[in-house]
Formats: structure tokens, C-alpha cells, sequence
């Protein structure tokens, strides 16, 4: 039995089970010092906003909980990560410290940092997997460079990838006779308060190890077989809500590949499904990659010549967007869903981010940093890739030209206008030709629906056609650009 202790240095990986830091550290016999340090000096800008917040905070109660089931509690810190480290270490005597991975350009620097200071002072410094399913180093082209287009990706992923298979939570963690000074989860105001805005968040989710569970159960035994077709409308539970409960790591996406081929084997007819599902998975690990070998991609155009393009700054329409308050429709559906419950459907993120991008010419950082504030899944990596993605200055970009007509994209995708008058119930009354576009009812129709434009709900603040000859000529400027 090793007197001296691990410290197990928690971050995005707030969970028991599938730990391979936490099965290893049980392994040695040593006593374990559980540590989470809320650090909002490393990440700068992209410190960690309101909607994660409350996450982190209902996560972090729900990991303390069960912590302290198994017999060692956590102790929480704040401040730099580095400095809040190493004075637990030289507190405590401890002899290593134990991490999961992380693939933020913060992350990455502080890791190399600490393994060179704790190494000069004699404290071993063990990295571990787990966030994602293969290292970046693994995934490497016939050239010997990273992937920079996600199709090739996937194919070199689906021949070589075979996912860890799952680790139970240990029984027991072996805890310091003498523990060290914690401060108090509540003392550190991650739940809203004056105004508390996140009832709408309480009612969607269910934050830490046991709702991740509970939700890739449910989600494979019930929406799994249809999840080729039914992901893309908004209106039905189609998706699988898994994005928050990875980004903090409640859940591996380990746990939820073997899931999904698991029950895929059991369900005739999902295969398409599962395969579906496994390449949202691989897009997920393509943009860590991305991330990875270019870490300017949250704030740089992949592309450089997107740095030429002709970007507009208007504050006003701006807000307008931010408020689900651009007169189409399904764009406001999507940004009130985002604003109430924190999360947002995968298919109208896409809507919502190109009418940002290309009808009003807002640069993509800007929505970028919008989608970070207010998602509880706001991940680095996914968030700046499919930004980058929609405004096609990314490494496997949608092309710029393709200009998503909202009231078509509305039609497609939400036919029956369900999901528009949920969000969007000032004009639930109004019949299904045209929910998408108020604008095209007759003055009788409107006001059966109690619908007045300009006042119970905007007129559009951007005309599509205009919008789309603005966004093109734009791109012409890009191209001709030496």
C-alpha cells in the first residue's frame, strides 16, 4: 500500500465509470485525492459561459455525490489551474497526478507545462484517453499529416477503429486520512440567481453520470432505429441529446458507439441508423482533430482567404437573431429552443447559422461566441468546426454559394410548422401554408390568427433574394483575390 496520494485532476470527465485515469489510479493501492478547479484564467475568452455553468454545477453535485459514496470525497479549488495544482500537490505530499486528456490549445499547453514542472519536482504526470475515441497523433494520412476533409476521416476511422470496451466504476476509492481544504459548490454561483433563467434548463436535462446513462439508454432503445430519417425534423425527439453529456464527459463516446452497435445488432432495420449515428460520433472527432493541428480555428478562418471576405458589423440585427426575432420563422424557432432549454436542434443550427453568416453577413465568430454563451453543450472543438463549416472557410466546408432559403429549408424540414409553434406561439394559430412565412397571408387570415406583422411578430429584417445576390457577390470578391 502506497502512503503517498494520487491526485486525480477531474475536467471534462466528470464521471465514475469508463475512467481509465481513475481505474488506473485504483490500481496502484494508493490513497486518491479527487480535484476539480474551476479555472477561469487558462481558457481566456473561452472560459466557460452562463448555460455551462449551470451544467457544471448540477454535474459537479452529481459527481461530489457519488465520490462521496465511494468513500473519497472531491475537493474543489479555484483559480489557475497550474498554480492550484501544484500547491494541492506540495500540501498533500503527493507523489503523481492523473488526467484525462483535453485537446483545447489552453489544455494542451498547460499539460506539457505541468509535466515538466511536476516532473523537476519528482510528482509523476500520467495522461490518460477518454474524451475522444482515438489520440490525434493516431489518425494520420497516407503523407503523414492530419485529415482535412472529414470523408477520408471517417473511412480511415471505421478501418482501424475498435472502441475501448467499458470499465466499471470502482466499488471503493481508497481516500486521504487527512483531507485537504475544499470550497463549497454553492459559494461558487454557478446557478443563476436575479434573475434565475434556467427552469428551462432544470425541464430538458438531467446533468451528470446517472442522467448520460439514462439518456443513451433511452435514446437507443427508442429513437435509435428511426434516427437516419427522424433527426432531421426538429419537431420529433429524433436526436440523441448525448452532445452535453459528452462535452463534460458524463459519458464516453465509447460507451456510446458499443451502445448503439450493441442494440443496432438487436433491432432489424437500423443499420442505417446506427451507421448514421456512428458518423455524427466521427464528425465529433474530426473537429477535435481540427482543433488539434489548428489551434486558431475558433478564431482564424481555416481557409485564409475567408479573411478577405466582406463582413458587416450591425448590432441591430445582431440582437435581432440573438432574440429569435428575424421575422422567419424556423430561425426563430431555433434561437428561442436555444434560449430557454440551452441547446439547440442539429438541423436549425445549420438554418440559424447560415442566415447569420450569409443573409446578414455577421461574421461567424460572432455566432460562434453566441452559441458558447448559451449552449449547454458548447464544446471548442464542434462549436468553431461547424461554424467554420456553415460559413465555408472551413477544412471540409459546406460551399459558400449553397444559401439555405429559410422558408424552404422551414418547409422540408418542419412541414406541419410543430416545431414553429411551439417556439414561436404567436403564430401557432396560423394555417400550415404559411407558418413559414406570415408575410404571404392575406390580411383576413392573419388576424383570424391574431397576428399582426410589425407588432406581435417582425416583418422580415432581410429580404431572401437581396440577402442571397449580397452573400454572392461576396464570395466573387474571395475568389477574384490574389
Amino acid at each position: 500500500m502506497h502512503d503517498k496520494p494520487i491526485v486525480l485532476w477531474f475536467r471534462n470527465d466528470l464521471r465514475l465509470g469508463d475512467h481509465a485515469a481513475l481505474a488506473a489510479a485504483v490500481r496502484t493501492g494508493a490513497p486518491i485525492l479527487p480535484l476539480y478547479i474551476l479555472d477561469d484564467v487558462s481558457p481566456d475568452c473561452w472560459k466557460m459561459s452562463g448555460a455551462s455553468r449551470w451544467w457544471l454545477g448540477e454535474s459537479l453535485a452529481a459527481l461530489s455525490n457519488d465520490l462521496a459514496r465511494s468513500g473519497s470525497p472531491l475537493v474543489l479549488r479555484r483559480g489557475n489551474s497550474e498554480t492550484e495544482l501544484l500547491r494541492l500537490v506540495e500540501e498533500t505530499g503527493a507523489a503523481a497526478v492523473y488526467v484525462t486528456r483535453s485537446y483545447e490549445p489552453w489544455a494542451v499547453v498547460l499539460e506539457q507545462r505541468l509535466k515538466t514542472k511536476l516532473g523537476e519536482a519528482n510528482v509523476e504526470f500520467h495522461r490518460f484517453g477518454g474524451r475522444l475515441l482515438r489520440e490525434p497523433e493516431d489518425m494520420r494520412n497516407a503523407e503523414g499529416g492530419f485529415y482535412k476533409v472529414y470523408t477520408p476521416f471517417s473511412r480511415a476511422f471505421m478501418k482501424v477503429v475498435v472502441p475501448a470496451k467499458a470499465v466499471r466504476p470502482p466499488e471503493r476509492v481508497t481516500s486521504l486520512g487527512h483531507q485537504p481544504k475544499s470550497e463549497r459548490l454553492r459559494d461558487w454561483s454557478l446557478h443563476p440567481e436575479k434573475p434565475d433563467w434556467s427552469k428551462g434548463l432544470a425541464a430538458a436535462w438531467q446533468p451528470g453520470e446517472a442522467g448520460a446513462r439514462a439518456r443513451l439508454s433511452d435514446f437507443v432503445r427508442t429513437a435509435l432505429k428511426s434516427y437516419a430519417q427522424d433527426r432531421n425534423d426538429p419537431a420529433k425527439s429524433g436526436t440523441s441529446r448525448l452532445s452535453p453529456h459528452l462535452a463534460f464527459g458524463e459519458i464516453t463516446p465509447a460507451a456510446c458507439w458499443h451502445a448503439a452497435v450493441h442494440a443496432g445488432g438487436k433491432t432489424n432495420g437500423s443499420d442505417k441508423s446506427v451507421e448514421t449515428f456512428l458518423k455524427e460520433l466521427l464528425w465529433r472527432e474530426f473537429s477535435a482533430n481540427l482543433l488539434f493541428h489548428f489551434p486558431e480555428l475558433p478564431d482564424k478562418p481555416f481557409r485564409k482567404e475567408f479573411a478577405g471576405f466582406p463582413w458587416r458589423k450591425d448590432a441591430k440585427r445582431l440582437k435581432a437573431w440573438q432574440r429569435g426575432q428575424t421575422g422567419y420563422p424556423i430561425v426563430d424557432a431555433g434561437m428561442r429552443e436555444l434560449w430557454t432549454t440551452g441547446y439547440m436542434h442539429n438541423r436549425v443550427r445549420m438554418i440559424a447559422a447560415s442566415f447569420l453568416i450569409k443573409h446578414l453577413l455577421i461574421p461567424w465568430q460572432s455566432g460562434e461566441a453566441w452559441f458558447w454563451d448559451t449552449l449547454v453543450d458548447a464544446d471548442l472543438a464542434n462549436n468553431s468546426a461547424s461554424w467554420q463549416w456553415v460559413a465555408g472557410s472551413g477544412a471540409d466546408a459546406a460551399p459558400y454559394f449553397r444559401i439555405f432559403n429559410p422558408v424552404l429549408q422551414g418547409e422540408k424540414f418542419d412541414p406541419d410548422g410543430e416545431y414553429v409553434r411551439h417556439w414561436v406561439p404567436e403564430l401557432a394559430h396560423l394555417p400550415r401554408e404559411i407558418v413559414h412565412a406570415p408575410w404571404k397571408g392575406d390580411a383576413d387570415t392573419l388576424a383570424q390568427a391574431g397576428v399582426k406583422l410589425g407588432k406581435s411578430y417582425p416583418n422580415p429584417i432581410v429580404e431572401h433574394g437581396e440577402a442571397r445576390a449580397r452573400a454572392l457577390a461576396g464570395y466573387e470578391l474571395i475568389k477574384k483575390s490574389p
